[in-house]
């Protein structure tokens, strides 16, 4: 499974933050790397300079094995918890997508 990690303009990340999110998210969707052949990231700051509540914002883009792609996205007052908001709702939508691949 590839995961990609892309930032827009006004969040300032070194690599080492970049190495660091891609191996948490590595970790949280470990389960599902049997299902998924990519995970994008798209991490932006929605307010930019001007501050504000909720105003971080990830989108993750997945990519299931012979299926349409994913996208799912939370906002929140940090990056860290914009990623693990929609790192859950990832998860919620890949459980109920296996579930019913399984079924049928």
């Amino acid at each position: 499974m590839q995961i990609l990690v892309n930032s827009d303009n006004h969040i300032e990340t070194s690599l080492a933050q970049m190495t660091e999110i891609r191996e948490h998210i590595g970790q949280k969707m470990q389960r599902f790397e049997d299902h998924l052949t990519r995970i994008e990231i798209h991490l932006s700051d929605e307010n930019s300079h001007k501050g504000g509540t909720l105003d971080k914002r990830c989108q993750i883009e997945a990519r299931p094995k012979g299926r349409d792609p994913i996208s799912v996205s939370h906002n929140a007052d940090t990056l860290n918890q914009a990623i693990d908001g929609s790192l859950d709702k990832l998860a919620t939508v890949l459980e109920r997508t296996i579930s019913k691949a399984r079924i049928n």
